[in-house]
């Protein structure tokens, strides 16, 4: 198959400066290219995850996008739904109406224009409840914690298959040093809260399988929405409020989060810092 020059941008996510949010790398252009291309593409980038547009298959949708991270397509991710309406809309994406609606493995996504911000509405979660125990006695001891750190835990799998811990404070979150021979394979997700002096009303970190074992996430959109929908109707926290991820990257993600209605939106402001053309 010939390669062709594809108009491509990559955003930085969760962030209005440069280089401290999540980037994620976007074709804006990905008619005829393979899953084998886009999985070659995605890995190539060295990123965390890669995105494709497509024209949508639903009446309903403004475009359709799959989603990559090293090695595996995705039904859904956070910051690469919020980085490619950013880069659709700046390539001159007009939408069929407000807000707009993407087209993805897990269903039609609604993302709203607030001023200077993009927000998705949460999808609904795939399986929540509390973890077997088993599971949570390999994440205490994959994260170099007692169960005394341990506040609740709880499945938040809306496509990637979270498994969250709350922990006792944002300190003890911050402290945490995995061990990816033990978190192999996993998901994993932990939050615990600030102090009311901070400007964050919680820290959140995520850890999942990559090219080289375990990754930490610097912003992780699908994560935030899960721990939102558990958090929230649980009473644990009010809304709206604001999330900080990447501190221990040294990221200053942001993270806002709103319950409407029945719906959790999750915000955050998006910057482009490549934007031009890449040959597939």
């Amino acid at each position: 198959m010939a390669t062709l020059p594809r108009p491509f941008a990559q955003v930085d996510v969760f962030t209005s400066e440069p280089t401290m949010g999540n980037p994620v790398a976007v074709g804006l252009d990905a008619e005829g290219l393979t899953t084998q291309q886009m999985l070659d593409f995605t890995a190539w980038t060295n990123l965390s995850e890669a995105t494709f547009v497509l024209p949508p298959t639903s009446e309903d949708a403004d475009y359709r996008v799959r989603i990559f991270c090293p090695g595996r397509e995705l039904p859904f991710a956070g910051h690469p739904t919020l980085g490619t309406a950013h880069a659709w809309l700046a390539a001159g994406g007009k939408a069929g109406g407000d807000p707009v609606v993407q087209e993805c493995g897990a269903g039609l996504i609604q993302i709203r224009q607030d001023a200077d911000a993009l927000a998705f509405a949460a999808p609904p979660l795939v399986r929540s409840g509390p973890l077997p125990e088993e599971n949570v006695d390999r994440l205490v001891r994959g994260l170099g914690l007692t169960y005394r750190d341990v506040v609740d835990h709880q499945w938040c799998d809306n496509g990637p298959g979270w498994q969250a811990l709350l922990l006792r404070d944002a300190q003890t979150v911050l402290d945490v040093i995995p061990d990816p021979s033990l978190l192999e394979g996993i998901d994993v997700g932990i939050c615990g809260f600030h102090d009311e002096s901070a400007e964050a009303q919680i820290e959140v970190r995520a850890f999942f399988p990559g090219n080289a074992g375990l990754t930490e996430d610097p912003v992780t959109g699908s994560l935030n929405a899960a721990l939102a929908q558990w958090l929230i109707p649980s009473g644990r926290i009010g809304s709206p409020y604001t999330a900080a991820q990447g501190t221990v990257l040294g990221r200053r993600g942001r993270v806002h989060v709103e319950a409407v209605g029945e719906d959790i939106w999750i915000g955050g402001q998006c910057t482009s810092v490549i934007v031009g053309s890449v040959t597939l």
